[in-house]
């Protein structure tokens, strides 16, 4: 039995917070909270996750458990692996078993729909009243590498000092090397909005538009993600690093990646209806994250092309070849804004 003092919950039991729990696992004690008693025993018998990520087994600091209340007894660091659109849920669940010494830590990469509000800002929301220390993970971490033991690394944000060294404490491993970071707002909008880049790459790909073109909508889209990041008060440096340009490449690159997959998919012709349906109970968070940024670059007024081109094709049915043609007969301009 894990203790307070060195206790880390995972919540979410898909891929990544599977392949987190796993991760961290293998050096502490570590809490993965099941959605069901039957989850709880299917998972428990199996030792593994067969339906997320088949063929890694559970190491045996790793501790499954379905009551919600025990699990944060026993924790100080609690990470929330779930779908954005389910994140306020969850806090609710949670909150009225949240202590002030406890750090809770958005994995999820999005808006809430509607309110297009970051996930750290629903947490604060929803556990106010407990006042915990808030902050966010994010980065380059495709779950089947991470659970496989290859190295990693991510960023932790937060606004408290102390809610970072605490957190770096709890997740840093031999193979999983965690950086602490204060641009909360930053780190968020890098790990969001990556994946609208990684849809759009995918879709390259699919039409073999070849790698001279992908490099340069790749950095194209780095330029957007920076100006609507500054334009809302990210600090610019934020997203040259991990959370940035790191987990943008390796998004678009990777064959793993939901998001690069639904792009290659629409290029080869499937509906989107077609793709979500086939990803199911999975999701692809750059469909529903277009959309978001799309109107916080328009109440903002930051120009986002490829956002923009990504909307229209995901959103309003556009061809995607003409979607690329019209990137590319643009009006000419400077690289870098004057």
């Amino acid at each position: 039995m894990s203790t307070v003092a060195d206790g880390v919950m995972v919540v979410g039991t898909g891929s990544w917070g599977t392949a987190l729990a796993v991760a961290l696992a293998r050096v502490r004690p570590v809490t993965l909270l099941c959605r069901t008693p039957t989850e709880h025993d299917t998972l428990q018998e199996s030792r593994t996750n067969d339906r997320f990520l088949p063929g890694v087994n559970f190491p045996a600091a790793l501790r499954l458990e379905d009551d919600i209340e025990r699990g944060c007894s026993t924790t100080t660091t609690i990470v929330l692996v779930v779908p954005t659109s389910r994140m306020r849920e969850n806090a609710r669940l949670l909150a009225p078993y949240i202590r002030t010494d406890h750090v809770i830590l958005s994995a999820a990469k999005g808006f809430e729909g509607g309110s297009l509000l970051r996930m750290t800002e629903i947490l604060d929301q929803e556990l106010s009243n407990r006042r915990p220390r808030v902050g966010a993970l994010s980065g380059p971490n495709l779950a089947g590498e991470v659970a496989a033991g290859k190295p990693a690394t991510a960023v932790v944000a937060s606004a408290s000092s102390e809610a970072l060294s605490v957190a770096l404490g709890a997740l840093n491993t031999p193979r999983f090397r965690v950086y602490a970071n204060q641009d909360v707002l930053g780190v968020e909008l890098g790990g969001a909005l990556k994946n609208i880049i990684a849809i759009g790459a995918g879709a390259g790909d699919g039409l073999g538009a070849g790698e001279n073109a992908k490099a340069a909508f790749v950095t194209r889209g780095l330029a957007e993600i920076s100006r609507l990041g500054v334009a809302l008060g990210a600090q610019p440096l934020t997203f040259a690093g991990l959370t940035g340009l790191g987990d943008l490449l390796a998004t678009v690159s990777s064959v793993s990646s939901r998001n690069r997959r639904v792009g290659e998919q629409l290029a080869q012709g499937k509906s989107i209806a077609a793709i979500q349906k086939a990803l199911a109970p999975q999701v692809a968070e750059g469909i529903a994250t277009t959309r978001s940024a799309r109107a916080l670059a328009q109440a903002h007024g930051v120009e986002m092309p490829i956002t923009e081109q990504s909307y229209q094709v995901l959103y309003e049915n556009k061809n995607i070849a003409t979607a690329l043609a019209d990137l590319m007969y643009r009006d000419p301009r400077y690289e870098i804004d004057r």
